[in-house]
């Protein structure tokens, strides 16, 4: 089988050694006779599945006992409406952090649902070397900002489009709104670096970029949130109900939970969440040092707001984008092409993506460069 390595945005690539368990597990779960995809999710087999996938997460990722982990659907996405519709009740606002693409999307669907006070925003910059404009740092938020009757101050954690990351959570304290519930879209840094869970309110996302397939949503959420839901949020969406009905209210993402426990069993087999983080270092200094050390490519985000994650760079020369695209994809180097809403390249490096597959990146970048010097 050709080696290929996988840089998409999400649907994003999985571990071989899950993807190789999953196909060895396919037909038959455990001598059980069924797929897991067959199984009733309320049967003996899925619920030792469910638990040992929701035991394991909490131990990745230390989330403490005053919070409680719910496994969705919906998407990020799905959470931009389901967040405030469990959050909003008896309150007329709330406050966000505008840095890229994705926080700007749910700051449009929270508007269906209550005011928006964007109280930090990363204005776009176009530079003289005339390079499309581009989110290109995490902004600052001033103290005394956040209104003290706001119902949560919402932040995406890493901007997978624009490749922006927070480096740490906004400090509630000393921005003078510690009893502001902190909620952060964690979709494509979740498990990649340790977080501290404890300082917010909520923490959700997709799981589709570093935990597993699409379908499964995470959601990591305080205890004392459960119960702020306004009288219209629908059943199916109330995390009190999702919570009580163990992540079963209808029917979950079984499959989807499967190779996301797969893949938590993975990540503690590698050392952990700690582990992985000095890896996921590694190989974006890697990649990062190579786009600065380059005449021909070129990252715009602020060095110290550069995601770990999601690696977007130019082409000094958009003519060679669809070279450097076809050339790659002939060395097996697939999915580089940045968002339509951005252009250039992007490169995810998700836990998956193994130093080999970015080291494979560099030396073809390389070449491609010096074959055009």
């Amino acid at each position: 089988m050709t080696q290929v390595w996988n840089f998409s945005a999400g649907p994003a690539m999985l571990p071989r050694e899950v993807l190789q368990q999953a196909a060895t597990e396919m037909l038959d779960w455990h001598g059980s006779g069924m797929s897991v995809m067959e199984m009733s999710h309320r049967g003996p087999q899925f619920m030792q599945i469910l638990q040992e996938a929701l035991d394991d997460f909490r131990d990745l990722m230390q989330v403490p006992q005053t919070h409680k982990i719910l496994f969705m659907q919906g998407g990020a996405i799905g959470q931009n409406a389901i967040v405030p519709l469990n959050l909003m009740n008896g309150f007329e606002s709330a406050a966000f952090v505008k840095n890229g693409s994705w926080s700007s999307k749910t700051i449009k669907e929270f508007a269906r649902y209550g005011r928006a006070d964007v109280v930090a925003e990363a204005r776009e910059i176009k530079d003289a070397s005339g390079l499309r404009p581009v989110n290109t740092y995490v902004p600052t938020i001033a103290p005394g900002s956040i209104a003290a009757g706001s119902a949560y101050l919402h932040y995406c954690g890493n901007e997978t489009i624009d490749g922006v990351e927070f480096r740490q959570a906004p400090d509630m304290a000393a921005l003078g709104a510690a009893q502001v519930p902190l909620v952060c879209d964690a979709s494509s840094n979740i498990l990649s670096r340790p977080m501290d869970v404890a300082a917010h309110a909520i923490i959700y996302g997709g799981a589709q970029k570093n935990i597993g397939p699409a379908g499964l949503t995470f959601v990591i959420i305080r205890e004392d949130m459960l119960d702020r839901a306004r009288s219209d949020c629908p059943s199916a969406f109330s995390y009190r109900q999702v919570y009580d009905n163990h992540s079963m209210y209808n029917t979950p993402p079984t499959y989807s939970i499967y190779i996301a426990g797969l893949v938590f069993k993975w990540l503690k087999a590698q050392g952990g969440v700690a582990a992985m983080a000095e890896v996921n270092r590694r190989k974006a200094q890697l990649l990062y040092d190579t786009i600065d050390g380059s005449g021909l490519y070129v990252n715009r985000v602020r060095p110290s707001d550069r995601s770990l994650m999601n690696v977007p760079f130019m082409l000094r020369e958009d003519a060679l984008n669809a070279e450097f695209l076809s050339l790659a994809q002939e060395r097996n180097l697939l999915q580089l092409k940045g968002h339509k809403s951005v252009g250039g390249m992007r490169a995810s490096i998700y836990n998956a993506m193994p130093m080999e597959g970015v080291e494979a990146l560099v030396d073809f970048m390389l070449t491609f460069e010096k074959e055009r010097a």
